[in-house]
């Protein structure tokens, strides 16, 4: 590998909010919580006390997420058997995962963070917003997804204005990605955040399929402002 420093844009995409107690580190952190800030110890109380890390871990999916994509898939049947599905922003995995155990032919995932091995997908760790890897993913899957799936976040600056436009930023260029590259009647699949200006980007996405509905699963914590935008039939 180059030890050149890694571009600018790099710092877009934030480390993966859920994965096991070893992926995540949270053994060290737990060991080292006196010498954390206050929010990291609340962190930590909040993770352990979570009903959905507890039963990801004692289920073998990397993430808590994992529970978020099935809530999704049970009520939309999403994930169709032998089925073509991209997955932006996948460390450390769950959903990736997901699409693999509920029947997908073929799963390419893309991450600025290695990816540990899912077997019977392929996982590449890149720039997804970096110039050719957009086409990479496709000659990778071996043609058009049926699904495209973003989980895609940011790292946070603390300034509102500043966090708000990178996150409407990355569910567009997914948004796009899903609108130039799905087959017909396929679906698109991105996290996003209640009070989002997403006029415009919702504005394309019904132009360009059937249906298209937000949905807060109920794994997603009740406090969070988390949401999922869900694209059906593309056209």
């Amino acid at each position: 590998m180059s030890d050149e420093a890694p571009p600018e844009r790099r710092r877009m995409v934030r480390p993966p909010s859920g994965g096991t107690a070893a992926g995540r580190g949270l053994g060290q952190k737990i060991r080292t919580a006196d010498k954390k800030s206050m929010s990291s110890q609340q962190w930590i109380k909040r993770q352990l006390a979570d009903p959905y890390s507890d039963r990801a871990r004692a289920e073998g999916w990397r993430s808590r997420a994992a529970f978020k994509l099935m809530e999704i898939d049970d009520r939309l049947g999403l994930i169709r058997r032998g089925s073509r599905v991209i997955d932006l922003g996948a460390a450390p995995g769950g959903w990736t995962q997901v699409a693999m155990k509920r029947g997908a032919a073929a799963v390419v995932g893309v991450d600025l963070l290695p990816v540990e091995a899912v077997p019977g997908a392929t996982l590449i760790e890149a720039d997804f917003t970096a110039p050719g890897v957009d086409q990479q993913l496709i000659d990778l899957l071996g043609g058009p997804p049926d699904l495209v799936l973003s989980d895609m976040a940011h790292n946070t600056v603390g300034h509102r204005k500043t966090d708000h436009l990178k996150i409407i930023v990355l569910i567009e260029i997914a948004a796009d990605f899903a609108i130039r590259t799905l087959r017909p009647g396929g679906t698109f699949v991105t996290k996003s955040f209640q009070g989002g200006d997403l006029g415009e980007v919702m504005g394309r996405l019904r132009a360009a399929f059937d249906r298209v509905q937000i949905i807060k699963p109920g794994a997603s914590r009740k406090d969070s402002a988390e949401v999922f935008l869900v694209a059906t039939g593309k056209r």
